[in-house]
């Protein structure tokens, strides 16, 4: 059974502590996939998760870089999928290799790249309700 909750966050801060208490519950290898508009908050949840996996990261959004390595134990590898289009800009990004390799990844965009995500993947979805506010649904981890 697929562990799913839905968690509301009224502010950045919130989102990024959310974050926090999903890495502090993650494996080498685990995918994280996000699925979200603009603006949603995923880079402030990713943020999160590299207070607890790499405390000494400064995470920014991949969104030109296509993807950012954080380094920690495990790593922890942000991905920016918005302009990939196939399974070949994917495998461009190191994203196997990446996943070979024992790191979590931190997907952005996972919708355009559905099709190679892990059946064990995290999924976590963002919905607008307001301005700061967002439901979180969280899938595949018990929290």
């Amino acid at each position: 059974m697929n562990a799913v909750a839905t968690f509301v966050t009224d502010s950045e801060y919130e989102t990024t502590a959310l974050g926090e208490r999903v890495a502090a519950r993650l494996t080498g290898g685990t995918v994280v996939a996000f699925f979200g508009g603009l603006g949603m908050g995923k880079t402030a949840f990713v943020r999160g998760m590299a207070r607890i996996l790499s405390p000494d990261a400064a995470v920014s959004s991949p969104t030109f870089a296509l993807v950012n390595d954080y380094g920690g134990n495990p790593p922890l590898v942000h991905f920016d999928m918005y302009r990939v289009c196939g399974w070949e800009d994917l495998d461009t990004t190191g994203f196997f290799e990446y996943l070979d390799a024992g790191a979590v990844l931190a997907v952005e965009w996972s919708e355009n790249i559905e099709a190679a995500l892990p059946a064990d993947a995290v999924r976590v979805t963002f919905e607008r309700e307001s301005d700061t506010r967002r439901n979180i649904t969280i899938e595949g981890v018990e929290l």
